[in-house]
């Protein structure tokens, strides 16, 4: 109609209302304080001796060693392979020995040439036909011989080489009909009989390991328990790792057991 004004409907007026009075009241809300953190709150570590108390062991043969060729000369035989047990004075290599053999037979005949005319200078000088200073000649050159018997008896018996002690075969550095020269590695070899142990035990332990104390060794490899024996403990503790070395070994002899195993030692109760 003209000349009259447009009057909004009751409902579209309330509708506007309340959107105006909405985004009034949201800007004027303070935003939410964010939620502290929840605290964290330390667990204690586990005081319990026997969580600490194992160590890491090596087993190592109580001896060990490397035999070495003394002399220059060729292998005629060859008597060991790895891994193989022997005993005590076995021979394990023998070298050709023709030559020394040779040359004890030559000092052993210059030996009775030089006692026969010892002995003989003797009646002589019985029969007043041989002077003192001749007798004593003749006993320094039976002297001289027996010397060079000596030691042509030493370099024949570097013509093989013997055990030292009971053991096994752990590397054999060479072969049959070969040449070798003085010090030349020949055979690695390790004694038989209960194994020693390496390891480094918490430096808080030394009021309770004592020499003689028994304590238990869980090995890797064979997947059972043995017991050891404290030998010896170090006089110094290690100041970085704080830890002391003990020296032990295991109780018995066990057959399953060899050198370089590794296992647990259980430290948490010495018997």
């Amino acid at each position: 109609m003209t000349g009259s004004r447009f009057i909004p409907s009751s409902a579209a007026a309330f509708a506007g209302f309340m959107l105006c009075a909405s985004m009034s009241a949201w800007s004027q809300t303070p935003a939410a304080a964010p939620r502290p953190a929840p605290a964290v709150v330390a667990k204690p570590a586990d005081a319990s001796p026997a969580a600490n108390d194992t160590v890491r062991v090596l087993l190592v043969a109580d001896r060990e060693t490397t035999l070495s060729s003394p002399v220059t000369a060729t292998i005629k035989q060859l008597y060991v392979s790895i891994g193989m047990p022997f005993s005590e004075g076995q021979t394990l290599v023998a070298f050709e020995c023709d030559e020394p053999q040779a040359r004890l037979g030559m000092a052993k005949a210059e030996l009775s040439g030089a006692v026969e005319a010892h002995e003989a200078k003797i009646r002589m000088q019985g029969l007043e036909q041989a002077s003192d200073v001749e007798v004593a000649l003749a006993a320094s050159a039976a002297a001289k011989a027996r010397a060079q018997v000596a030691l042509q008896n030493a370099q024949v018996a570097q013509c093989s080489i013997k055990a030292p002690w009971a053991g096994r075969v752990a590397k054999v550095h060479v072969r049959s009909k070969m040449s070798v020269t003085p010090s030349q590695a020949m055979v690695d070899i390790v004694k038989s009989g209960p194994l020693r142990l390496k390891l480094n035990a918490p430096s808080r332990l030394i009021s309770k390991v004592k020499p003689g104390a028994l304590f238990d060794v869980a090995i890797d490899e064979t997947g059972k328990s043995y017991q050891a024996r404290v030998l010896a403990i170090n006089g110094r503790v290690d100041p970085v790792s704080q830890t002391i070395e003990i020296e032990s070994m295991i109780d018995k002899n066990y057959s399953d057991l060899l050198p370089g195993m590794s296992g647990v030692a259980l430290l948490n109760a010495f018997k």
